[in-house]
Formats: C-alpha cells, sequence, structure tokens
C-alpha cells in the first residue's frame, strides 16, 4: 500500500477538505449529459467526460464516480477525479442521487447510505452501453458506504471489476457524533443546510408520505435529528438508530467478494 504524502503546507486534514473549495473555483471540463429514467417515474443524472456514444469512447475502459453526501458534478473532488482519469484514456461517468444534479427529484422519496437499487440500474445500464469495457468504480463518502452495501448485495455479480471506497461513513451512528463536534461541526452546518433546503423545496411531496410540517424541517440542528425526522421514515426504517445499523456499510465487508486487492478502505472519523 502506498503512504499518502500531502502536498506541502497542507498536513491539516481539514486544510485539504477544504483547501480545494478555494483554489478551483470552475469544474475542470464541462460534462455531456445523460438522463436515465428509473422505474418509479424518476430519474438519474449522469454526467459523462465525453459523449458515450461517440467512437472514441467504445474502446476506453471506464471509471465510475458515486459522489458524497449532497455532492455532484461540481464538487472539486468529483470532477476533478473524472478530469484525471479522462486525462490517462479513460472514460469517466457519475451517477447523480436523486435530488443531486440541480433539479428536484420527482418522487418525495430521496437518497441514502444504503440505498443501492439506483445504483444497481445505473450500472445495468453502463453494462449494456459497454459489456467487454473493463469497469472501476469508487465511492467517496456517503457513495463509499452505499457502494460498500451495493457490493455485498450483489457479491456473486457486481457488474464492475474493481471498487475503491474513500473516506466512507461505515458507521453512521459513530459518524454522526463525531461531526457535532469541534472544527467538524463545519461540515455538518454545510450539509445540513443543503439537505434541508433540498427537503424544504420537495416539502409538497414530503408531507403526502410523512406528518411532517415545514417548521419542523427549518428547526432541525443536528444531522441526527434529519435522518430521524426525514430520511429514516421516508425511506421505510423505524428512526435513525435502525437506519444507521442496517445501513453501516462496516457491517457487510466481509460478503464482499471482489479480490482484495482490488478493494481499497480509508476511512476518517468526519
Amino acid at each position: 500500500m502506498t503512504q499518502f504524502t500531502p502536498a506541502a503546507g497542507l498536513s491539516n486534514p481539514h486544510l485539504q477538505t477544504l483547501a480545494p473549495r478555494f483554489i478551483r473555483k470552475k469544474a475542470l471540463f464541462e460534462p455531456v449529459w445523460q438522463t436515465l429514467h428509473t422505474r418509479d417515474d424518476d430519474f438519474l443524472d449522469l454526467a459523462w467526460s465525453e459523449d458515450w456514444q461517440g467512437e472514441t469512447a467504445q474502446n476506453k475502459p471506464l471509471f465510475i464516480l458515486f459522489h458524497g453526501l449532497e455532492g455532484c458534478f461540481y464538487s472539486p473532488y468529483a470532477n476533478g477525479l473524472m478530469h484525471a482519469f479522462a486525462r490517462d484514456g479513460w472514460l469517466s461517468v457519475m451517477m447523480h442521487f436523486r435530488g443531486c444534479s440541480g433539479k428536484p427529484n420527482k418522487q418525495a422519496r430521496a437518497y441514502h447510505s444504503g440505498e443501492t437499487e439506483d445504483a444497481r440500474l445505473f450500472l445495468e445500464h453502463i453494462n449494456q452501453l459497454f459489456p467487454n469495457s473493463p469497469k472501476v468504480a469508487v465511492g467517496i463518502s456517503l457513495g463509499g458506504n452505499m457502494l460498500a452495501n451495493y457490493l455485498a448485495q450483489h457479491a456473486e455479480s457486481p457488474l464492475i471489476d474493481a471498487a475503491t471506497i474513500v473516506s466512507a461513513p461505515l458507521d453512521l451512528s459513530a459518524c454522526s457524533e463525531r461531526i457535532e463536534q469541534g472544527f467538524s461541526k463545519v461540515y455538518k452546518t454545510y450539509l445540513l443546510n443543503s439537505l434541508k433546503r433540498n427537503a424544504l423545496r420537495k416539502h409538497h411531496l414530503i408531507k403526502g408520505e410523512l406528518d411532517v410540517s415545514y417548521q419542523s424541517i427549518k428547526r432541525v440542528t443536528k444531522l441526527y435529528d434529519f435522518d430521524d425526522l426525514i430520511t429514516a421514515p421516508l425511506h421505510g426504517f423505524k428512526d435513525a438508530n435502525d437506519y444507521y445499523q442496517r445501513c453501516s456499510g462496516i457491517h457487510r465487508l466481509k460478503e464482499i467478494r471482489l479480490p482484495p486487492r482490488l478493494f481499497t478502505l480509508k476511512t476518517t472519523p468526519l
């Protein structure tokens, strides 16, 4: 395993997290967009590094990215990774979780750390387009925890050849506590504000599923409380504790069948 060496002056993990936001103001390239329709009359927006139908794309290996909580193509790490792989001759593609591409999705449900149905639909789509191309998937943060659950659930037929999980909250309960402490509250505030903003945009849909008022969403101050109020009941869990227990990827790592040398794991308390 290669030891990570941070850039000069960026040994602090918080600086490593925040610096790209200030250094890279614009995406390194503009993607080619594709919309994938789901079985429940919703949609997933895909961002490609180039026209996937073009002749140059047909013989390239595929780099597949699952972003983190409230991320999107324009997150610096997302377009940065896609650009790096595309520059080295890969065809890069990222699936946006529902509601993360800049447009509210059509259903009350959104996405969460254990929701693998959309990822399966997406990977089936990729496999139909490129049945013989090597495929490597990377999951960042929430996308990494989701990928761990996916690889365990579809251990016999993952539709990818290798996977890397980066900085995933594999113990959701522990991470929900840690993010309420110290400097991590900065990330909590950013993520929670985005979650609340998107939930309020869809309040008319959520209210049809849950007895949740507009004001009760606005009053939420902790990620745990948001998960307890909306994420868990909206997606079939009893409460936040039930959601965290059933969807923490740490419980399913032993079920993954991809060769260990192809499965790299890096965790963070954030």
